[in-house]
């Protein structure tokens, strides 16, 4: 059932999966690393402190190797109830990517958000590859959440174009596509979207409030991954991002290079419309 909904819509959204203890982890390690650019209100939410950054800002490349280097951020994705759902949906076994992201999306910073855009393309990914998002907090209409385009995933790998924002490009949007899904989400949801599902960031409206949140990506395992896939995220810029550095000092050593003896790596670009036909 999980199986034809994901395949019929591109996407499926999951109510309170990650406990708040978890999500609390990661969000105060992610405070910290951020102090005192973001900090937490009197309930616990992130809340901007001066000017907006955005991702590849001199700010943003100062705290995001601290937030990489959090332990309970890399091991959040491994949690058995994660695990077990994405193995659910996909109806096999499956394998985590290394590259983990974090998102910081602060208010004031208009234009920059996320383009829409297929991760396909961008992880340069075959056809069993799926996202995997976690809300860290409650998020509004307000605070920048992410928009699906259901069923896009049915034409398969689209043209991009240059576009300002995240990543830097923008796909292809047909005229008949004028219907997005989006909605609140609240702490621990988890949202999962095909490789070839269009999806984009709102723009965080509000006065002060910081969206955190984040994501990765999955595979059947020994499914082909791009060698890309294995480095942190931002590694290939940001000289102090390796994954020494992130390693440093981790109390529980198992997850570590948990990748090396992968399968599937390749190193040479494939042709990724054969690989989405029949999906």
């Amino acid at each position: 059932m999980l199986q034809a909904r994901f395949q019929e819509w591109g996407y499926l959204h999951f109510k309170g999966v990650v406990s708040a203890n978890d999500c609390n982890a990661v969000k105060q390690g992610f405070l910290a690393a951020l102090s005192p650019y973001i900090t937490a209100n009197a309930v616990g939410m992130p809340e901007l402190n001066g000017e907006p950054f955005f991702e590849t800002d001199p700010i943003w490349d100062a705290v995001y190797p601290k937030m990489q280097s959090l332990e309970a951020f890399q091991a959040l994705f491994h949690r058995p109830e994660l695990q077990d759902l994405m193995a659910k949906v996909r109806g096999a076994e499956v394998f985590v990517y290394p590259m983990k992201m974090a998102r910081i999306a602060t208010p004031r910073k208009l234009g920059y958000e996320t383009p829409p855009h297929q991760d396909a393309y961008s992880h340069h990914a075959g056809p069993t590859m799926a996202g995997l998002w976690v809300a860290l907090h409650d998020v509004d209409e307000s605070m920048g959440r992410l928009k699906l385009l259901p069923k896009s995933h049915k034409h398969g790998v689209r043209n991009v174009f240059q576009a300002q924002g995240v990543g830097g490009v923008q796909c292809e949007i047909f005229p008949e596509e004028n219907t997005w899904h989006v909605s609140n989400v609240e702490q621990g949801d988890v949202i999962i979207f095909h490789a070839c599902t269009v999806h984009k960031a709102e723009p965080n409206t509000a006065d002060k409030a910081v969206r955190l949140s984040v994501d990765t990506r999955f595979c059947d395992y020994g499914a082909p991954v791009f060698i890309s896939n294995i480095e942190p995220h931002h590694g290939w810029r940001i000289e102090a991002l390796s994954w020494e550095s992130i390693y440093a000092g981790w109390a529980d050593t198992s997850l570590q290079y948990y990748w090396r003896d992968y399968p599937g790596l390749f190193s040479e670009m494939r042709d990724q419309s054969e690989w989405h036909r029949e999906n």
